[in-house]
């Protein structure tokens, strides 16, 4: 197991930039799989690669700097609050970018806050500078799971997985899809 780390998802960012269909706004679609809580500060690479690694799980991602492109965390209105309910109320799952980014976002704690609130689907997507193994949460966000990439069993392919520890962790997509609970393996 091991967490993303900003040069993992830079590169999954760039060989998906190659595919033209990965920028398209999916804003038609009613129900997504992930909401996408992420910082404004974020580099677009980050989250377009995080995106990639969130469609390789045959999830669907909102995203709202590519589905609703006119918000801007510049300009705050009861709109945008209410645009983002929305959106939230049509994804199944809340995951949180937890990065060097995170900790200046003022939106990111309000949409975790709500979606959980809401669905209870809350799941951390850490990515690191380094190459770490375990997420260890600070304050409120140790108290959900985490994402990262690991191999799959008896195979050379890696997918998300999320765990509550090294030997508590399901398929990240059947949790996401409501197939699949964390369990002790």
């Amino acid at each position: 197991m091991s967490l993303l780390t900003e040069a993992e998802v830079i590169a999954r960012s760039r060989t998906v930039s190659r595919q033209s269909n990965i920028f398209k706004s999916t804003a038609s679609t009613q129900v997504y799989d992930v909401f996408l809580s992420h910082s404004s500060n974020e580099p677009l690479e980050i989250i377009y690669g995080i995106k990639g690694y969130l469609e390789d799980a045959n999830l669907t991602v909102y995203i709202d700097k590519v589905d609703d492109p006119q918000l801007s965390p510049d300009h705050v209105t009861p709109e945008t609050a209410e645009i983002l309910r929305m959106r939230m109320k049509s994804s199944k799952s809340l995951l949180y970018v937890y990065s060097r980014h995170s900790t200046k976002s003022r939106w990111m704690p309000w949409e975790l806050g709500y979606f959980d609130a809401l669905r209870g689907s809350v799941g951390i997507l850490p990515v690191t500078q380094y190459a770490q193994s375990e997420f260890k949460g600070e304050e409120y966000l140790g108290l959900y799971p985490y994402a990262d990439l690991a191999l799959v069993k008896n195979s050379t392919r890696k997918q998300l997985w999320i765990n509550r520890s090294a030997s508590e962790y399901a398929d990240l997509s059947g949790w996401v899809k409501g197939t699949e609970k964390i369990r002790r393996r």
